[in-house]
């Protein structure tokens, strides 16, 4: 009898050992799956969010696209860059499956807006409410005065408004790494600089003058200085260091010669 008690007693706590194990095994299954859960509803709803921001800064840029017409040449070609920004945004909208992508199509429509606000400038109306700032432009800065340099018998100008002289609006970037600030240019050299060869040292050559310290009042608002020294800390110093500091273009002709000393070069 106390055998066959002491046997059932085993087989009962073995069998309660086994619920238990089973027990904790499922409970934490069931945490497992809630936070995953969990953690898809959150990406989904960051995913929607990105989606929905881009959507509506997208779609304000279209409604500003299609209302607005000028006859000053500055705002037209402002609008003409404003609707480029457009239609690259829809076709990044399309394409877009990630918060990434999203935040892509956001920023080109905001930059979009950017040139509406400066065609808006150019026809004398308000601009309208300020933007959020643009990703790319951190630390580019502005144009706070006019430029005009001559660069291999070139007259480049560049200053913080409109002109007849000055059509070609940028919001300010970088380009070939290094920080351009925003404002109203003679010639969109920026895209000069971001082709090939000596399309790009004949932009930089420009950038260079435009925006040299030697020139004298740099002319540009907060935020150009960190950008420029953030550049030359990365890869761009370093390859202008190397490639332009110690050979003809750091200590020879083309630093202290001609272009050093007037821009003439």
């Amino acid at each position: 009898m106390p055998d066959r008690y002491d046997k059932n007693r085993e087989g009962t706590v073995e069998n309660m050992s086994v619920l238990l194990v089973l027990a904790i095994v499922i409970v934490v299954l069931l945490v497992i799956l809630l936070v995953r859960q969990g953690v898809r509803s959150a990406d989904r709803n960051r995913l929607d969010d990105a989606r929905a921001d881009a959507q509506r800064w997208y779609e304000r840029l279209g409604g500003q696209v299609m209302n607005l017409h000028a006859e000053d040449a500055a705002a037209r070609q402002a609008l003409a860059d404003a609707g480029e920004r457009y239609n690259a945004a829809g076709g990044q909208l399309q394409q877009a499956k990630t918060v990434k992508q999203y935040e892509l199509a956001r920023e080109s429509a905001l930059e979009g807006l950017t040139y509406v606000r400066a065609a808006r400038t150019a026809m004398g109306i308000d601009p309208g409410p300020e933007l959020p700032p643009l990703a790319g432009a951190r630390g580019a800065g502005q144009l706070t005065m006019d430029r005009e340099v001559s660069v291999q018998g070139h007259a480049y100008k560049a200053g913080p408004r409109p002109g007849p002289e000055t059509p070609y609006y940028y919001p300010g970037g970088r380009v070939q790494g290094r920080p351009v600030p925003a404002g109203w240019y003679s010639t969109p050299v920026w895209k000069t600089a971001l082709g090939a060869g000596a399309g790009v040292l004949g932009g930089m050559l420009i950038f260079d003058a435009l925006f040299s310290p030697s020139f004298g009042d740099m002319g540009y608002g907060g935020g150009y200085q960190d950008g420029f020294e953030d550049a030359n800390a990365g890869d761009f110093g370093g390859d202008a260091s190397g490639d332009m500091g110690g050979g003809d273009f750091g200590g020879g002709d083309f630093g202290g010669g001609d272009f050093g000393g007037g821009f003439d070069f």
